[in-house]
């Protein structure tokens, strides 16, 4: 196996974890010296790797900064069976990269901070096993992501390591946001609607502000797209309502996840026979776009795939994205963005057309056919009464800033 040539920074180096339910991403970052006073220098990515397919076709890449591909293989599934045997791959992979400027501190995507979290913290004892406790409302994501922390203190209990949020950017929801209407003991107990995917709707935010800044301060709806799904609203950059809930399985269907369905039919399966792990597995790996149309859970595929099926996959996908755009409309008291995120959201123009179909006679948005296709920055026309914009999303840079403002903390102290 081929390893990463070293990466020779002259400053400090910062890791940023991103363990999901089938692969695990690290990406090292270089925090410039202008960081140490001012804690809104982004950090600068020098190299990136990940594994994934872990357990069915694991698959290890690492690239540069400049996309170069520096290492790269596919591993037999006994050798890459579980996380803990990814994550030590990944870690001997860039390990010769990091051989002249070991890491300074790691920072941790980590799903679920419920309520006590509303910001990045230091990791200790008692972070983890709060985090522990959280696992049943982040079932797919929250033991890879402790799996991760906990690799890393075994092998250098002495580093720095940050957790930050996905729900964190959603902590000042208003409690008519938060509610369910179940016994208001089970909202005090955190029984609650948190949001998710708030890394990447941050690091929207702090992009609008350059890129668009008449809308940024605006009443704003972002769709992160991918294989997880969910709509934000925003005004001048605070999250407002987002359309997950206490889970990552509310609001929008997704690859694999149902979204928002009746409680009912919960109840139902459960009647049938169905055990709760049954019904887990089926709402979080069995649903969503994979679910109706019995092909793939890939956007791409059911895309060119001729299937009656797929179509209606697709279909409904766009029909449920467009409701929730004008769910959270009537929560901003109306609209002057539309931003377009994430694997889907950024790269599939067919996805965002039909999208925008649903919203011409409400919204009056009128997508620019040529700009669409070209996935430019802004792909509406100028007749739109709503611009709509397409903005990529940044997690692992967010991480990274998160983790550069707790180190510059700690030194200060």
């Amino acid at each position: 196996m081929s390893t990463a040539p070293p990466v020779q920074p002259v400053h400090p180096v910062i890791l940023v974890v991103n363990a999901g339910s089938s692969s695990i991403k690290i990406s090292i970052y270089v925090v410039p010296d202008a960081a140490h006073d001012n804690v809104d220098v982004q950090p600068t990515l020098a190299a990136h790797g990940q594994i994934e397919g872990i357990g069915v076709k694991p698959h290890l890449i690492a690239r540069m900064a400049d996309g170069r591909v520096v290492a790269e293989e596919h591993f037999p599934v006994e050798q890459v069976a579980d996380h803990n045997a990814a994550f030590r791959l990944i870690r001997l992979t860039l390990s010769v990269g990091l051989r002249d400027s070991p890491p300074v501190a790691i920072g941790h995507r980590v799903v679920h901070g419920g309520v006590r979290y509303t910001d990045a913290v230091r990791i200790d004892d008692e972070v983890i096993a709060t985090l522990e406790e959280l696992v049943p409302l982040a079932p797919l994501h929250q033991p890879h992501n402790l799996t991760a922390i906990r690799a890393i203190r075994g092998a250098a209990p002495e580093l720095l390591q940050v957790a930050c949020f996905d729900t964190a950017f959603h902590a000042g929801h208003d409690p008519l946001a938060q509610l369910m209407a179940l016994p208001y003991e089970y909202y005090e107990r955190g029984v609650r609607r948190y949001g998710f995917h708030g890394l990447s709707y941050a690091y929207i935010a702090r992009q609008l502000r350059q890129v668009a800044p008449e809308i940024a301060r605006g009443r704003v709806i972002v769709a992160h797209l991918g294989n997880g799904a969910s709509l934000c609203a925003m005004h001048d950059g605070k999250s407002v309502e987002s359309t997950m809930g206490l889970t990552a399985l509310d609001g929008m269907p997704m690859g694999t996840r149902c979204g928002s369905i009746d409680p009912g039919a919960v109840l139902y399966l459960a009647a049938q026979g169905m055990s709760a792990e049954e019904i887990q597995s089926m709402l979080y790996g069995k649903s969503g776009l994979l679910g109706i149309s019995g092909i793939s859970s890939d956007m791409r595929a059911l895309l060119a795939s001729d299937a009656p099926r797929a179509k209606l996959a697709v279909d409904f996908y766009a029909y449920r994205a467009a409701q929730e755009i004008g769910k959270l409309a009537v929560t901003l008291g109306g609209l002057d963005g539309l931003v377009f995120t994430a694997g889907v959201g950024a790269n599939s123009p067919e996805v965002r057309a039909r999208i925008c179909e649903h919203l011409v006679d409400i919204f009056g948005v009128k997508l620019d056919v040529a700009a669409n296709n070209e996935n430019r920055q802004r792909v509406s026309r100028d007749t739109s009464r709503i611009p709509v914009l397409v903005v990529p999303t940044d997690e692992e840079g967010m991480i990274a800033l998160s983790t550069a403002r707790l180190l510059r903390e700690g030194v200060e102290r």
